[in-house]
């Protein structure tokens, strides 16, 4: 195996997570993600698999996934599997599966039974909608997911005329599966304090819930208070742009067909894109009276075919030369695939990887999410040969201390994170730890944090991203705010900055500034690209992301060629931009999921004496992780998976139909849900055909079948079809066809199982969602949002600053009290 030459992996006895002992159960894409992070951080996984293997070996991302890990075969079927899988348990810290509720059961996996016997071990379940509640029997596929809860209608202008569409990147995967990280961890950290092992639920329902930044806050107004402000869509029922951000946030072929993505979203860069487009001049017209705010949509389409049409009249080459000579401008090429890797910060940051595999040989892979200051964090081992690891672990179960009984407190109880920061992609990992019971300080600017004006309606676009929070307001660029983070720091246990590189240590609080004043101190760089490089001084901004780190093409691969007329590039140009980022699903809440799944993999590795005081990630290195199947690159390897033309699925037996009324996702895609299929629709269609008996003759025949299946499905409403097809133990659901965020408030059911009561300064009491992991034992909290420098003076009191400082830097601007 190799890596890129001068990259230092971490020596293996000192990864964070260096004899923890997993055994990973899951056969599904999120249990993939789980352990592989894990493993890369240190953790022996060791992977229990069928006769014939993990169906996770077919991926093409393989090589990535199964790296670090381990092999055993088991037939937990068979009558010996109980037992062997009782002693494959002896010695074990971590459990994980991804079977659903009903399948534990059949496979006689009692959680409960296994804490008994086993009371350090932590039990993770990682299911598509939580083993409880209304939707818990529903089968868990991403499609499933993302159609009922109403993302694939939320994502609709990713088809033209809009229509719920097909999402390919799996949001809910990734973000499940660092869910599922996050409370393994936190429970191994509790288990210290108190000896006890416990179980912690994750699902991909409340994984897309944790992506999206906003809308749940824009929805609780839009039904407290309807009238209070419209909203007005981004684009026309005609993909008519009507907001000024999208003319900002540009999205536009060159002249040879490479699509890029601007993100000229301060004034002062829009006007230099203005000035080299050459349509400055233009505004002084009383046509364009107000801009970039204009009266009409025909008036946005106008100014924003003129500026299609000039991007369009030069090469790339001729933009890149462009780009180096004007500090002001820039935009990100739209990546696809392995050519994602050669993005020029990834390159600085050494974000890929070769490791020699013994079947396929050498494979390009994205390196471990973390990285210290000299590199990866581990050298990752390639995946394991089948059955590789069939003796037992040399080791017997830890007898419990009997340490604390019943429930505990939350498991970060006495944690304190610094968070230094702005937006999503990295304040919102302290918000996911403050549910896990961190204290988290957040140090605003003396604006306050600019997502808290995002929305027309004050505070709804930061409300989430505040939760459980105290805001100060300090002035940085102070000596006497410098003092007041440095007198902070002394006592924290972590530092989150995202800053833009260089800003850190220009302010007084970078890591050897920090470090130096607590040499214990966690210091943790989130930024969107890098702490340094070519691109570490740039804004990163979700669809800059997106677009550089393949998510828009994976959605929409077939955009990217269509720019032979303006015409079709301005049909395009919604699907795209759609593709890449939308309110409820962006780059920016997969980053700060990986985030919080960094820094308590930091405390986990304190705890057991492997302290790691320097972490770096990236919302860029993130998205290659998301996209790990789509972006490996050896040789044969088989093709990724790319939507079906018309972006409704991937097969006649993964994909959306429409209903008589409505439109339904049937998720069937398995040879043994075939048999299945065919008999509840026998008295609909005949299927048993030979052109559809094995899975190659399906999949041949493909376009046949889905005409068949769409001729069934148009006979009777979605809503018959979820009943129907259910009963049956088939995947099929009815699409909700509204605001996701106002499904889950509105729908009783819904709300008992997924949203908890909280309190904040602007919204009195209100529902907001649920902490993301659940757990057994631990308790968790729910607070609302604050204020910005709500929390200024009682924590400046608390760390020792009388009064008379307070008021008198409060009047000379030092701070703000909110």
């Amino acid at each position: 195996m190799s890596s890129p030459v001068g990259d230092q992996a971490a020596p293996e006895a000192t990864t964070p997570l260096a004899g923890i002992r997993i055994v990973d159960l899951s056969t599904t894409l999120p249990g993939a993600f789980c352990t592989q992070f894990l493993a890369d951080s240190g953790a022996d996984v060791l992977m229990v698999e069928a006769p014939g293997g993990s169906p996770v070996r077919a991926l093409r991302g393989w090589p990535a996934f199964g790296r670090g890990k381990s092999s055993r075969v088991l037939d937990l079927k068979s009558a010996e599997g109980p037992t062997e899988l009782d002693e494959t348990l002896r010695g074990a810290d971590v459990l994980v599966t991804t079977f659903s509720p009903a399948a534990l059961i059949d496979l006689g996996i009692d959680s409960n039974a296994l804490l008994a016997r086993y009371p350090r071990l932590v039990i993770a379940h990682i299911t598509g909608w939580g083993r409880s509640g209304p939707w818990r029997d529903l089968k868990g596929y991403e499609g499933l997911v993302l159609a009922k809860a109403g993302l694939s209608h939320a994502v609709r202008r990713m088809a033209q005329p809009p229509r719920p569409s097909y999402v390919a990147v799996p949001y809910g995967s990734y973000a499940a599966a660092h869910i599922a990280v996050q409370g393994i961890l936190a429970a191994l950290h509790e288990r210290d304090r108190s000896g006890l092992g416990q179980i912690v639920d994750a699902d991909l329902l409340r994984g897309v819930h944790a992506i999206d930044a906003w809308t749940w806050f824009g929805e609780l107004v839009g039904i407290r208070w309807p009238e209070a402000y419209n909203s007005v869509e981004a684009w026309t029922e005609q993909g008519t742009p009507q907001s000024p951000m999208l003319l900002a946030l540009l999205s536009a072929p060159t002249k040879d067909g490479h699509w890029l993505q601007f993100a000229q979203v301060q004034p002062h860069l829009f006007t230099a894109m203005l000035t080299e487009l050459g349509m400055m001049e233009l505004l002084a017209d009383a046509k364009w009276k107000g801009f970039p705010v204009l009266e009409s949509p025909e008036l946005y389409r106008e100014f924003w075919s003129m500026m299609l049409a000039k991007v369009g009249e030069r090469t790339l080459v001729e933009w890149q030369r462009i780009f180096d000579d004007n500090p002001n401008l820039c935009a990100e090429l739209f990546r696809s695939g392995p050519q994602v890797f050669d993005h020029p910060q990834l390159v600085h940051d050494r974000r890929s990887i070769v490791v020699e595999d013994p079947e396929v040989g050498p494979v390009r892979q994205p390196s471990t999410l973390i990285h210290t200051s000299a590199g990866l964090l581990r050298q990752p081992s390639p995946a394991p040969l089948l059955g590789d690891r069939q003796g037992k672990w040399s080791a017997d179960a830890a007898v419990a201390d009997p340490g604390e009984k019943g429930r505990s407190t939350p498991p970060l109880t006495g944690t304190t994170i610094l968070e230094f920061g702005e937006m999503f992609a990295a304040p919102y990992a302290s918000s996911v730890l403050a549910d896990l019971g961190a204290r988290v300080i957040k140090f605003e600017n003396m604006g306050g944090d600019n997502i808290r004006s995002l929305l027309q309606f004050p505070e709804a676009a930061g409300a989430k991203v505040m939760q459980g929070k105290e805001s100060i307001q300090v002035d940085l660029h102070t000596d006497e705010g410098r003092a007041v983070a440095h007198r902070l720091v002394a006592s924290a246990d972590v530092v989150l900055q995202s800053m833009r590189a260089g800003v850190a240590d220009r302010l007084g609080i970078g890591v050897e500034a920090l470090r130096a004043i607590n040499p214990d101190l966690i210091y943790v760089s989130a930024p969107g690209y890098g702490v340094d490089g070519p691109y570490g001084s740039r804004p990163a901004y979700a669809p800059s992301i997106s677009a550089a780190g393949g998510v828009a093409l994976t959605n929409t691969p077939d955009a990217e060629c269509a720019t032979s007329s303006l015409d079709e590039v301005m049909h395009q140009v919604p699907r795209i931009t759609t593709a890449g980022t939308s309110a409820e699903l962006q780059s920016d809440g997969l980053a700060a999921l990986s985030v919080a799944s960094a820094i308590l993999t930091a405390l986990v590795g304190r705890d057991r004496g492997r302290p790691l005081h320097e972490l770096r990630t990236s919302m860029l290195a993130t998205v290659t992780h998301v996209l790990t199947d789509w972006l490996v690159d050896y040789e044969d390897a088989p093709a990724a998976a790319v939507p079906l033309p018309g972006g409704n699925g991937l097969s006649a037996l993964y994909r959306i139909y429409d209903a008589s009324e409505g439109h339904v996702f049937l998720a069937a895609p398995q040879p043994k849900e075939w048999t299945a299929l065919v008999e509840a629709l026998r008295d609909f269609t005949e299927l048993d055909e030979e052109r559809f008996a094995t899975p190659g003759a399906r999949a041949a025949n493909d376009d046949d079948l889905a005409g068949r299946l769409e001729a069934v499905f148009s006979k009777e409403p979605a809503v018959f079809w979820e009943r129907h097809l259910g009963a049956a133990g088939l995947g099929c659901v009815e699409l909700y066809e509204g605001a996701p965020a106002r499904l889950i408030q509105t729908d009783p059911q819904l709300a008992a199982e997924y949203t908890v009561s909280a309190v904040s300064p602007v919204f009195d009491e209100h529902l907001r969602f649920s902490p993301l992991v659940r757990f057994s034992r631990s308790e968790v909290r729910a607070p609302g949002g604050c204020l910005a420098g709500q929390h200024t003076v009682p924590v400046l009191r608390e760390f020792g600053y009388d009064d008379a400082t307070i008021a008198k830097w409060q009047d000379a601007g030092v701070i703000h009290c909110g």
